[in-house]
């Protein structure tokens, strides 16, 4: 078990504009949805490069 608050959150801009909160971590790396999870050669991804537009400006 963790600390409580032990986390560092970014912002970052969603597909409709909106904007939402994701641990530092995550910043410049996202998780692939259920379509993306392979890769051509049958390879299962880790993360995806999050798109520059993305990320907010603080």
């Amino acid at each position: 078990m963790g600390k409580t608050g032990t986390t560092k959150w970014g912002r970052v801009k969603g597909r409709k504009g909106n904007v939402i909160m994701v641990p530092e971590s995550e910043l410049a790396y996202k998780r692939p949805g259920p379509a993306q999870r392979y890769t051509s050669a049958g390879a299962k991804r880790k993360k995806i490069a999050r798109s520059p537009k993305a990320l907010v400006k603080a």
